[in-house]
């Protein structure tokens, strides 16, 4: 894969500042409550907007990933923290005080534990459905199989999510433990338990083409998947791997275009979309 960075982000690439009284709420509630949140721990740059429109996507199981990928800025390590005992109720709590319709919900990797966090992550899906029984939950979960899968799905949220991140080729971005047939795994399981919508993410400008993109819609589309997010890496440290290509605002309509016309029910593409921007729109206009 190339890694040649381009000399400076296009003016289309512009990271919206947090600002604002309903930004402090939401910190304020994560702060009350200990929690923690991807917008924070892996740098996403929908922050900003996000907060500013109260909401948030928690992250549970900790702050410290025990994979590496190359594109993520979250720390990792062997293992993780100790599992909080009482995070589920505390996310239940904090997502009543925010007025949440629709929660999402991710975690680290916690391939320490025996379930990789499995259990913990359904006990937070039952918590919130007692603490709040209409809101809808997402869960952007690892890549779960079999057992841990069957657990998830027991707990009946509304939409899996799983990240294949990007096409077969250049998967080495991503931890060596994952790959993109587990990934397929993770999502056709999904389905096959009865989870009424998954949904995956691919990041553009890490060296994909566009008939690299076209298979996979297919091989997505083949696991079952109603949704597809495309958005723009970007380098969140010097750490990471560099962009090897800003895409273009009229390319990603174009990919969107391909995506819409494989058959994905929904379709949302645009330098700063991450799997769970604007999630309840997506999630709504699946059945449209």
């Amino acid at each position: 894969m190339e890694t040649k960075t381009p000399a400076r982000k296009p003016e289309w690439i512009r990271v919206r500042l947090p600002a604002g009284n309903q930004w402090e709420k939401v910190d304020h509630i994560l702060a009350d409550h200990g929690l923690h949140t991807v917008c924070d721990e892996a740098r996403c740059p929908n922050k900003g907007e996000c907060w500013g429109c109260g909401t948030a996507t928690f992250m549970i199981m900790g702050d410290i990933c025990t994979r590496g990928c190359r594109f993520c800025a979250v720390a990792a390590a062997p293992a993780g923290r100790p599992l909080r005992a009482g995070e589920p109720q505390a996310l239940a709590a904090a997502i009543r005080e925010m007025g949440l319709s629709y929660a999402v919900i991710t975690s680290v990797d916690r391939d320490d534990l025996d379930d990789r966090g499995a259990g913990h992550f359904a006990a937070c899906i039952r918590a919130i459905r007692g603490e709040n029984p209409k809101v809808k939950i997402e869960v952007l979960t690892p890549d779960y199989a079999d057992q841990e899968m069957e657990i998830i799905a027991a707990a009946e949220p509304e939409v899996l999510a799983h990240n294949v991140e990007t096409v077969p080729r250049l998967q080495g971005v991503r931890d060596a433990r994952a790959s993109f047939g587990k990934s397929l795994k993770t999502l056709a399981q999904a389905k096959e338990l009865g989870i009424g919508a998954t949904k995956s993410s691919i990041l553009l400008g890490l060296g994909e083409t566009r008939e690299e993109l076209l298979e996979t819609y297919a091989q997505l589309l083949g696991a079952g998947v109603d949704i597809l997010v495309m958005g723009q890496y970007l380098q969140p440290t010097p750490k990471e791997i560099p962009v090897v290509e800003y895409v273009h605002p009229d390319t990603f309509a174009l990919y969107a275009q391909d995506a819409r016309a494989a058959g994905f029910a929904t379709v949302v593409a645009s330098p700063f979309a991450r799997t769970s921007y604007h999630a309840f729109d997506a999630w709504k206009a699946k059945d449209r």
